[in-house]
């Protein structure tokens, strides 16, 4: 009966992420166009676990790949020649061949396609989810976190692609700009993966796995600024100084509020993570129950820490915009 719901918790995360973007598209596309997207993203995760498993059979074949892999060097080099290329290859595809298709019938705007490529990776991220749960290598909680990471890997290159369709006139830097975009896709990818597997190395490379959530963060920061620059929105300016010292000064606010905003929805993880092989029951022990107050209180006042100084640097922002606006 477990196994039936399997693929309801593999779906249904990434669904809701799907609906919060698709309300916020202007001239959304249908939803029957979008779960059909969704669908063939599910497909495009089983043909790239294909792939995966035939290069590995291969290099097994040639090298001990197995035995590379094992090292942290071996295991970067499989995440930058085989993983990442072959995932960010095969939701590219997903969305390129429907899109050729279609487009006999439809002319679509940089934000359908947009969308799409969205609905691709989160259809991918579900099949991911699906195969993780069934052989029994993650936990519910740590696949609904990465629900959201394969349109964080995809965004560069389905805005170059929305650019480029929805352009009258297709030119050959704006095919570039496509490949160039899928490269970026690809190395974030793999640097990501890299990061959440460097908690089994010894140190100093366990380390590494702290710049896992203030990474993801400054790329979901990322997929919103694309989203709103392909809506023709104004983008949101954090570095506004006109000195350089002050543009020191305020990069290095967006650092601290990566830091801080990361690594809090970190220690939230982690507290997530030590509290789940115990029984509801013994959550409110009061050892166990001061413990999840304290941990709570601090990881939330780092997030608020880092939120108070993302809302000043819009305020700086926001004034030097309206101060230049009242010279003319």
């Amino acid at each position: 009966m477990a196994n039936l719901f399997l693929p309801l918790w593999a779906v249904i995360p990434p669904l809701l992420f799907l609906w919060f973007y698709y309300r916020r598209t202007p001239a959304a596309p249908p939803l029957r166009q979008l779960l059909f997207f969704f669908i063939i993203g599910g497909i495009s995760g089983f043909v790239a676990l294909g792939l995966e498993w035939g290069v590995e059979t291969v290099a097994n074949s040639v090298l001990d790949w197995s035995k590379i892999q094992r090292s942290f060097f071996g295991f970067s080099l499989r995440q930058m020649m085989v993983i990442a290329p072959i995932e960010e290859g095969c939701k590219l595809v997903a969305v390129i061949i429907p899109l050729c298709y279609l487009q006999r019938r439809y002319r679509f705007r940089a934000t359908t396609v947009f969308i799409f490529t969205i609905a691709v990776a989160l259809g991918f991220g579900a099949e991911e989810n699906w195969i993780y749960w069934f052989h029994g290598t993650a936990s519910i909680l740590e696949r609904l976190i990465s629900t959201p990471v394969h349109p964080l890997f995809s965004a560069p290159w389905g805005y170059a692609l929305g650019i480029y369709i929805s352009s009258t006139r297709r030119l050959n830097r704006d095919r570039n700009l496509i490949f160039t975009a899928w490269l970026n896709s690809v190395f974030f990818h793999a640097l990501v993966n890299i990061f959440s597997r460097a908690w089994v190395y010894p140190r100093p490379i366990h380390f590494l796995g702290y710049a896992l959530f203030p990474f993801l963060l400054w790329m979901f920061w990322r997929l919103e600024q694309l989203l709103r620059r392909i809506k023709r929105q104004r983008s949101i300016i954090l570095i506004s100084g006109h000195t350089p010292q002050t543009r020191y000064w305020q990069r290095g606010l967006v650092l601290l509020i990566l830091l801080l905003g990361g690594n809090a929805i970190l220690g939230l993880f982690i507290l997530a993570r030590k509290l789940s092989p115990l029984r509801w029951e013994r959550l409110f022990e009061p050892d166990i129950f001061s413990f999840i107050l304290e941990q709570v209180a601090l990881n939330f006042f780092l997030g608020v820490l880092s939120w108070l100084i993302y809302r000043y640097l819009r305020y700086l922002a926001d004034r030097g915009y309206f101060l230049n606006l009242g010279k003319y």
